[in-house]
């Protein structure tokens, strides 16, 4: 026998072993992705269960990380992403897009950060601003580039007198607030200089909405971006569980 035949006789146990390694890689891919695409689809579905009555709409999850597979078995999963475009809420409609980090298969610790984005069309905003019950029935919001403009109605004397103001929005723990910043009478003054009634809706305090009854109880608002084609707000929380008494335990604004 010659010296190349025995090497290559030599080679052919490396050579299987070599094949038999890439197969069980690709095996552990196709099984890992298997259980990822199994994750994604059970959790959409306890989802689904457990949320409160007043929610509709579907949720697709995404699970992120490498193996799925060695999160389970770490208890942990890097990143948990769900994403609803179409959720109504107590009938406000809105798109939603959440990121979960840190989350434990253990549902008794709370998700290490989680950051969300609510957006809200105009229509919702009013329906909001309108269920908040701390804005004139009257008032109507429009959403335009960083600010909101809405219209009025004040009493002066025995007039009803028609106003203009345009506001700027920020969030504060439950709470979006409308500050307005500038303001014209629209009607219902004649000749009367119309300079004390803009001043005085200038210091009306800001139009508070709590959207805390929206919420699960815990997840608090962190900012808020106004566009003429929706108003975006940011949610964070560090406390909240995936247990369905904390999912569906919505918090409560005060009065």
């Amino acid at each position: 026998m010659t010296m190349a035949r025995k090497k290559r006789r030599g080679l052919v146990p490396l050579i299987i072993l070599g094949s038999l390694a890439v197969l069980l890689v690709v095996a552990f891919f196709l099984v890992d992705s298997g259980l990822r695409s199994f994750a994604e689809d059970r959790a959409e579905a306890e989802i689904s269960q457990r949320m409160p009555s007043s929610v509709t709409g579907d949720v697709t999850v995404t699970v992120g990380g490498t193996s799925v597979i060695a999160q389970f078995i770490a208890g942990n999963f890097e990143q948990v992403e769900l994403t609803a475009p179409k959720l109504t809420v107590d009938g406000v409609p809105a798109s939603v897009h959440v990121i979960a980090r840190d989350v434990s298969t253990n549902t008794a610790k709370a998700i290490g950060s989680l950051s969300a984005t609510l957006d809200v069309d105009q229509a919702a905003l009013n329906q909001l601003v309108v269920a908040s019950g701390n804005a004139p029935a009257d008032v109507v919001m429009t959403l335009g580039d960083e600010t909101v403009t809405y219209t009025g109605t004040v009493k002066l004397f025995e007039f009803n007198v028609g106003y203009s103001a345009t506001a700027t929005a920020s969030a504060a723990g439950d709470t979006l607030n409308f500050t307005p910043t500038e303001a014209t009478v629209t009607s219902g003054v004649g000749d009367i200089d119309a300079t004390p009634l803009v001043n005085l809706i200038l210091q009306q305090a800001p139009i508070g909405v709590c959207v805390a009854s929206y919420l699960p109880a815990g997840v608090e608002l962190s900012g808020v971006d106004i566009s003429p084609e929706r108003a975006r707000v940011t949610l964070e929380s560090s406390t909240l569980m995936l247990t369905v008494q904390s999912l569906t335990t919505l918090g409560s604004c005060a009065g």
